[in-house]
């Protein structure tokens, strides 16, 4: 048997989701992420990639450009 209070507690809880739930749905869509999934790069493809971004870095490409055309962080392309 929960008690009166407990019932309170969980009902303001309940109301606080929905409000919650509510205004997830009410935004738009843009706001969500809509940028290109991740992939996982192992092996001989990572090495290659790894390698292709070096020597564009070399080239004179700055690593803003190359993470966002590449789908990486520019922290990653300044660690290489």
């Amino acid at each position: 048997m929960l008690t009166k209070r407990e019932i309170n507690k969980l009902n303001k809880i309940i109301e606080s989701l929905q409000e919650m739930l509510a205004r997830a749905s009410s935004e738009p869509a843009a706001a969500k992420k809509s940028g290109p999934t991740r992939t996982r790069r192992t092996g001989k493809e990572l090495a290659a990639f790894r390698k292709m971004l070096k020597t564009e870095r070399k080239a004179g490409a700055s690593a803003a450009e190359l993470a966002k055309k590449h789908g990486v962080s520019s922290a990653y392309i300044y660690q290489l």
